[in-house]
């Protein structure tokens, strides 16, 4: 807490008592003072721009160097404008380099991993329709199956306890060679399934199913990486049409067994054959990976797994479309 005596004089005190003790900042060129300067639109630096008359004296409260403050340098220093790149280094070349080249490395990556999948499902598809092609056309294999069926439900049991593998379980389907070895035994049950369902079906009915289904596939990739639509935020919508296309397949199962009602079975495989192929454009866009959801490179087993069994999956639905439609 200061005195009375501590305090500054006032402006009248100082210009009438020119040398007193009390006030650091006394004048030293007696009690008369300078004629102000003329106006001068552009002050230099250091120079306080405070009431007029004051303008550049250096000897007379305020001080110069006491007009420091934001936006203004104290006299004597260069003043400086602030720019956007504040606090940024003069050049950031290397940083816009290092930005670029990473980004052309992510990008190198998912090519190489969208071509590896791709590679992996041509072979499941070319494997499977193989055998869909000699349950079609080898009537020894073809009556053997209608006639034990029981091999039909083994081949089921075999596909939906490997597929439980490969999805639940994420080690098994990342380190090599479990997760080929898991997806070649998935692709072979899925095959022979497949082949079993087939040679139920007159073969105009199989070829007609396997022209439409390599049609709807090329369809939608080229869609996928034409369109700017993200249909990876709807995961939610097709989780409640896959729950719904179980429950429309119960009610179909238990009305057949009653009362044969032939638009009802072809609905429900139209039905079926629709919401696989949303499928397939939600794992085509996963596995571009320039949405909101990507697959991980490293999951290159479950992409092409997800790709091939929306591919089977509509073949199946198509084929009793067209089953149904040529008998």
């Amino acid at each position: 807490m200061t005195s009375k005596l501590d305090s500054p004089p006032s402006y009248e005190e100082a210009l009438q008592h020119p040398k007193s003790a009390t006030y650091p900042y006394q004048p030293q060129h007696g009690s008369h003072l300078p004629p102000p300067p003329s106006y001068s639109p552009s002050p230099g630096p250091g120079v306080c721009l405070g009431p007029p008359g004051y303008w550049g004296q250096s000897s007379v409260y305020p001080q110069p160097s006491m007009c420091a403050g934001p936006g203004f340098s104290p006299a004597g220093m260069p003043t400086t404008v602030p720019t956007l790149s504040a606090g940024l280094p003069a050049s950031n070349s290397g940083e816009m380099e290092d930005f670029l080249s990473s980004q052309w490395e992510s990008t190198s990556i998912r090519h190489a991993f969208i071509k590896k999948v791709y590679l992996i499902l041509s072979a499941q598809l070319a494997f499977t329709f193989s055998v869909v092609a000699v349950f079609t056309f080898v009537d020894p294999v073809r009556l053997f199956v209608i006639r034990y069926p029981g091999i039909y439900w083994a081949s089921f049991v075999v596909y939906f306890v490997v597929y439980c593998v490969l999805i639940c379980c994420k080690e098994p389907r990342r380190r090599f060679p479990w997760n080929l070895l898991l997806l070649g035994v998935f692709t072979l049950a899925l095959s022979y399934m497949s082949g079993t369902i087939s040679s139920y079906y007159d073969t105009k009915a199989v070829f007609l199913a396997m022209g439409i289904t390599a049609l709807v596939c090329i369809a939608v990739t080229v869609f996928c990486f034409q369109t700017k639509v993200d249909f990876t935020s709807c995961g939610g919508f097709l989780s409640i049409a896959a729950v719904l296309l179980m429950i429309i397949g119960i009610v179909t199962t238990i009305v057949l067994y009653f009362q044969y009602v032939p638009w009802l079975h072809m609905l429900y495989a139209a039905i079926g054959a629709l919401v696989f192929t949303l499928f397939l454009v939600y794992n085509t866009q996963l596995l571009i990976g320039n949405r909101e959801l990507a697959i991980s490179p490293e999951e290159y087993v479950f992409g092409a797994l997800s790709l091939y069994v929306d591919i089977v999956h509509i073949f199946l639905f198509i084929l009793q479309v067209s089953g149904a439609a040529t008998e």
